[in-house]
């Protein structure tokens, strides 16, 4: 009995343990916010009629702007809570979650530069190697965030590798192989963080 006693004992500190180490920067309503950008861009790009292949600088334009502004407003509640007077393990924290992902953006930067400079004849891959780099941020980042998060990499990783899939198609530039995968993947996200770490208890 007093073994048994033990070992719930154990359990219970490492689950306090686990919540501890996770990361809280990340605001549920932010990231939705940064999803539904997603959707105005393809409308944008919908209405503007933007053809990639005529135009592959206004398409890198359109959607690099739009990751900007998503970055921004999904960073808005690592900001608030990076200047809110926290102590600092948890600015170390917030140091070590912005780590995790940034290298994922950072390779998809050079990606970018990369075929649009030296092989744009190969732009037609971008958007799921944007969503592929983009579920290995989130993978990077599932040791700081409910376990759930891992789901939200998945999806990133399958709608982009099955958008490299389309590359050849008259299809790989169209308005929804980048709207509806970041749409669906930030609402996911937000929905995760709000169950997980937002609202209150039941």
């Amino acid at each position: 009995m007093e073994l048994r006693d033990a070992l719930s004992q154990i359990a219970e500190i490492r689950t306090r343990m686990a919540e501890a180490e996770r990361f809280r920067g990340y605001r549920a309503a932010p990231i939705a916010a940064s999803g539904l950008i997603a959707v105005l861009a393809g409308f944008a790009q919908s209405r503007m009629h933007l053809d990639p292949v005529q135009n592959l600088s206004g398409y890198l334009t359109l959607w690099v702007g739009t990751a900007a502004v998503a970055a921004l407003i999904a960073g808005s509640g690592i900001w608030l809570r990076f200047h809110s007077g926290i102590d600092r393990l948890a600015r170390e924290m917030t140091w070590l979650a912005v780590g995790q992902f940034a290298p994922c953006l950072g390779a998809g930067a050079l990606v970018t530069l990369a075929i649009a400079r030296q092989a744009p004849e190969h732009a037609a891959l971008l958007p799921g190697l944007w969503q592929v780099f983009f579920s290995l941020g989130v993978f990077a980042s599932c040791r700081l965030l409910p376990k759930a998060i891992s789901l939200v990499g998945v999806f990133y990783l399958l709608t982009g590798v099955y958008n490299i899939t389309l590359a050849d198609r008259a299809t790989a530039f169209a308005p929804w192989a980048m709207a509806v995968p970041f749409c669906l993947g930030q609402l996911g996200t937000a929905a995760v963080l709000y169950w997980h770490l937002e609202r209150g208890p039941a």
